[in-house]
């Protein structure tokens, strides 16, 4: 079992994946903590944790799964990936929760895409891992939902099981090809956080306030008015994001918003029943998550 899972570790180095060792048979890292680090070693110069450790050196590797049959675990951040995480819905705990397969295929639909051809692999709940590469110059971190419901996604702090670990629930198997596509520029533009607007002194009056609000609001119809063909509802989904902050601040009703919205998306070719769904799904997430006022931070 050993080899077996140190030829995992090497066939994803070879990769250029930085693997590090997962607890035999579970998903934890298998190396110490801060607590117990006796600052010798690789953590000499202070405790490294499992993503600063994680490794493509093959002779590093063979040391460490000659020493129990450890998984796999791949640091995405350093391995250069974006792992698409589509849960099932009893990993989330409730057989009433969507599929996240099935919510992705209907987000993919929606920005006028199929779903991406790319390395995959089936987890042991039964649930998918679709493997990207992450765009350069860009640092994008894990989320949670922020995609579609039960889809999360791993990059930079993040990490996978890899093909041919083995849990109790099951084994993690590769389904398709060898190559890993680049992430798409739609699904980029959803993860890739909205940039915040300047922090407006506490002392700023509300007028000031809804000035820039207002500006906000005609730069980004605009955005989305001029957005071409394959990043439409990317364009439109962003736009909702930075804007409903302002909704929830005050600053905006709603119903401007929205209609502002609609129509640079109308504008854009996008189908109205499209434009109403994603306005709705993504101002309500920015709403709930932007309830500080800025000045109150």
């Amino acid at each position: 079992m050993s080899e077996y899972l140190m030829r995992a570790a090497l066939e994803a180095a070879e990769r250029g994946w930085h693997v590090f060792p997962l607890r035999p048979g579970g998903k934890p890292p298998a190396l110490h903590g801060e607590k117990s680090c006796t600052r010798t070693g690789e953590c000499a110069g202070g405790h490294r944790k499992w993503e600063q450790r994680a490794t493509t050196d093959p002779d590093r590797i063979r040391a460490a799964w000659s020493r129990a049959p450890f998984n796999v675990g791949i640091a995405c951040g350093p391995s250069g990936l974006v792992v698409v995480d589509l849960d099932t819905p009893e990993h989330k705990g409730s057989s009433d929760a969507p599929c996240g397969a099935a919510t992705f295929r209907a987000l993919c639909e929606r920005a006028g895409h199929a779903v991406p051809t790319t390395y995959r692999v089936r987890t042991a709940s039964g649930g998918e891992h679709l493997y990207f590469t992450a765009p350069d110059g860009v640092r994008l971190s894990n989320t949670a939902g922020t995609v579609a419901d039960s889809v999360d996604t791993r990059a930079w702090g993040g990490y996978v099981v890899a093909a041919g670990s083995i849990t109790p629930a099951g084994r993690y198997e590769a389904l398709c090809g060898p190559e890993t596509a680049s992430l798409p520029v739609w699904l980029q533009t959803i993860l890739q956080p909205a940039p915040k607007p300047p922090q407006a002194p506490s002392t700023a009056i509300t007028g000031q306030s809804r000035r820039y609000a207002d500006v906000a609001l005609a730069s980004e119809a605009r955005n989305v008015a001029s957005a071409q063909v394959g990043n439409r509802e990317a364009a439109l989904f962003r736009a909702a994001r930075a804007l409903g902050r302002f909704v929830a601040w005050g600053d905006l009703p709603r119903h401007v918003v929205e209609q502002a919205l609609q129509e640079g998306g109308e504008a854009a070719g996008l189908p109205a029943s499209e434009c109403r769904s994603t306005l709705r799904s993504a101002l309500n997430w920015s709403i709930t998550h932007n309830q500080t006022r800025r000045d109150t931070a």
